[in-house]
């Protein structure tokens, strides 16, 4: 089993900045990729971004030129810096990590943008 657990969300005014960081503990040998996905009220989860153990990243249209992912696999973290933050971008943000086909979930930390 792998536990996941995110923080770094809050409140932030459109135009502000906040970072996710997301730990992974437990069973982590054969980490594979990571990733972020959120899910705002009354929709769907979606992916945000993920990267790979080998530093491959892919994002949502709606985080391209936004949002840089990254991770440290030495400390089995992944952060998702998020700039220029818009209120369509308020969401509970959950961490996700791979390994093989099986999925981990963490519980999710609330982003709310806001003036």
């Amino acid at each position: 089993q792998v536990q996941l657990v995110e923080s770094g969300g809050g409140l932030v005014q459109p135009g502000g900045s906040l970072r996710l960081s997301c730990v992974a503990s437990g069973s982590t040998f054969n980490l594979g990729a990571m990733g972020w996905y959120r899910q705002g009220l009354g929709r769907e989860r979606e992916l945000v971004a993920v990267v790979t153990s080998g530093g491959n990243t892919n994002y949502a249209d709606s985080a391209k030129g936004r949002f840089t992912i990254s991770r440290d696999n030495a400390k089995n973290t992944v952060y998702l810096q998020m700039d220029s933050l818009k209120p369509e971008d308020t969401a509970v943000y959950y961490c996700n990590a791979k390994i093989s086909i099986i999925n981990f979930w963490g519980r999710g930390t609330q982003v709310t943008v806001s003036s």
